[in-house]
This record gives C-alpha cells, sequence and structure tokens, in this order.
C-alpha cells in the first residue's frame, strides 16, 4: 500500500516538479525549437505530473481554506508555466 503523502508535501512536491518543468532546455531552431513534439511532451508530462498531485487536494475533507487556497495558486503556477514554456 502506497505512503499517505501530507497536503504541504503535495504541493511543494508539485511546484519542484513545475521547476523542473521550466529548468528544462530548448531544443535548438534545427530541430524544431519550442515545438520540438519531445520537448513538448516532457513540459506537458511534468505539468501534469504537478497537477495530478494537487487535484483532490481541495476535495479532501478537513483541509484549511488556506491549503484551497495554495492549490488554486499552484494551478495558476502550472498555466503560467505552460504558457511562458510552449507559448
Amino acid at each position: 500500500m502506497s505512503r499517505l503523502i501530507p497536503a504541504a508535501e503535495r504541493i511543494a512536491r508539485a511546484r519542484a516538479i513545475i521547476q523542473q518543468a521550466r529548468s528544462l532546455p530548448f531544443p535548438p531552431e534545427t530541430e524544431g525549437g519550442r515545438s520540438n513534439f519531445s520537448f513538448v511532451a516532457k513540459v506537458k508530462d511534468l505539468l501534469r505530473q504537478a497537477r495530478d498531485l494537487v487535484k483532490f487536494i481541495s476535495m479532501t475533507a478537513g483541509v484549511s481554506a488556506e491549503m484551497k487556497e495554495e492549490v488554486k495558486k499552484v494551478y495558476q503556477e502550472i498555466e503560467v508555466a505552460d504558457r511562458e514554456i510552449l507559448g
């Protein structure tokens, strides 16, 4: 059985994954640059992992309003990272 990860740790891990997506090196323009399929797939996968980590936190009973706000901020960070990296 998998170990339960506390909500605060999930948020921290999600932010680390978002940073990991931002730090991926862009492929050279000769290989397609930002539209390189492999690069786009890696970025999308990392952002999906971050989203999956925090997906159910706001639906969990006993979670504080502050934690729910942090989840909303993480979703916003994911959207901003997606636009910055692939935009």
